[in-house]
Order: C-alpha cells, then structure tokens, then sequence
C-alpha cells in the first residue's frame, strides 16, 4: 500500500521526499509510523521499475532538491493497481482506505463501482473478531463489556461504510459513461 499510496500522491504532481513522506504519513501514519527506512526504499522499488523519476532541482537553500515525477508507465501501474486490487486490498480495512483515497483517479464510473462492488461483497458477508466454531458471534453474546463494544463499534462501522457503498455505487451506475 505504500507504493500505491506513492503512485497516487505522485498523480497529482511531483514533490520532494519530504513533502511525499509527509502526505503518505498524514494518510497511513496512524496505521503504521512512514520511516525514512520504508519509504525511500520503496521509491527506489518504484524507480527501478520505472514507474517514478527523480530530478535534482534547485532548493530554496544551496542544496538541490530531488524531485519525485511519476512516469506513463507509473502512471499506467497506479490505474492497473485500483482497477484490479488484490483481495487483501478489499478486506484489510487499512489497504482499502489507501486504496479509496485514490480510487478517484479511475476515470471510469463503472471501474470504480466495480472495485467498491467487491467491498459491499465483502462487508455483506457474516464476519465476527470471535467465532463459536463455524458460526460468528454477536456482541449480545459476550458478558464481556469490551468485547461487546469491539462488536458493536465494528458494525456501526460497518453499517456506515455498507450505507455509503450503495449509495455511491447507485450514483455512480448513475452516471454517464467516460468517452
């Protein structure tokens, strides 16, 4: 999800490390802390695939500046990235919130309700953090009061994200088609 998140900051224009580093941290750094250690490398990944660029630009001090571009090609992997994202990417709510953050940049509404189809799928599907066997458990069942609020914030959650993934996919089906 990094490099996604990368790809898609980079979409709407080039920045240096710093102001990328901060972006990808204001959007995954309560997941996950974003360490110099993990995000340059990973724009390193990105560059030898050729999906980014970097320029040496003059800085407002007498250091350049290296400036991140996003490439056609790069350009080409972000929208393959969130036209076909990995089942991991629909399921882990973390990944699906970087994923949504850049699912605007698919210019066809029918992509994106494809994509937030498989969501709804996925949050349709009976789940629990607590299983009898087979069988999900509900917050009722637990004497537990913190069990019971880890279910009952979840499926507040989830009876949001449920509401506004119909009503987005209605809109988009909605919507005239690119071309």
């Amino acid at each position: 999800m990094l490099e996604l998140a990368i790809l898609g900051f980079l979409s709407d224009h080039p920045l240096h490390g710093y102001e990328l580093r901060k972006r990808v941290a204001a959007l995954m750094g309560h997941v996950r802390p974003v360490a110099d250690g993990t995000l340059y490398p990973a724009i390193k990944r990105l560059a030898v695939a050729g999906w980014v660029t970097r320029k040496d630009e003059p800085g407002a001090a007498a250091a350049p500046r290296r400036v991140l571009y996003l490439t056609e090609d790069g350009r080409a992997e972000l929208e393959r990235r969130l036209r076909e994202p990995a089942d991991l990417d629909i399921s882990d709510e973390n990944r699906w919130f970087t994923l949504l953050a850049f699912l605007r940049l698919l210019d066809e509404p029918d992509a994106q309700a494809a994509v937030l189809r498989r969501r709804l799928t996925f949050l349709e599907e009976p789940t629990s953090f607590f299983y009898d066997g087979e069988r999900p458990m509900a917050a009722e069942e637990f004497a537990d009061p913190f069990r019971q609020g880890l279910l009952v914030i979840a499926q507040a959650t989830s009876q949001a994200e449920l509401t506004w993934l119909r009503t987005t996919i209605a809109e988009l089906e909605r919507a005239p088609a690119a071309g």
